[in-house]
């Protein structure tokens, strides 16, 4: 992982909108089912709308049916950091961008196999890199 991103508050605030900002920086939480990713099928990776940094693949997103997106494990753990979180009378693991420190959502123990894990994330943390129509694919010229 790169240096960790560092700016003030108000350099956060010129670059986030409302929303983003209330997720990455105050560790909000958007209302279930009103994500922009929540029901995303599209192929891709699921990168910090903070900083860039690579978090999930399209290929570890789930319908857990909570409402927002579902993923059974990062990328690579190395780009997340994980925090016991007891706010709300509740004791859960709050998931953080390694890279920047924005909040990205909590971690069940609900989730699907291999990992039995859900990262349950916000959608306004997240910016989807779009796997391109035709990429990996033979994309010869027909000769």
């Amino acid at each position: 992982m790169a240096e960790r991103v560092k700016k003030s508050e108000q350099e956060w605030r010129e670059e986030l909108s409302d929303e983003e900002y209330n997720v990455l920086r105050e560790k909000g939480t958007e209302r279930p089912f009103t994500g922009r990713y929540w029901n995303e099928k599209a192929e891709g990776t699921y990168r910090c709308r903070g900083c860039g940094e690579p978090l999930f693949s399209s290929g570890t997103k789930y319908d857990s049916g909570c409402g927002w997106p579902s993923f059974y494990q990062p990328l690579a753990d190395a780009n997340i950091e994980k925090r016991r979180d007891l706010s709300h009378l509740m004791i859960r693991t709050e998931v953080l961008c390694a890279k920047c420190g924005g909040h990205l959502g909590h971690i069940f123990p609900d989730g699907p196999r291999p990992t039995g894990l859900r990262y349950c994330i916000n959608s306004a943390s997240l910016e989807l890199d779009r796997v391109a129509e035709g990429d990996g694919e033979d994309g010869g010229d027909g000769e």
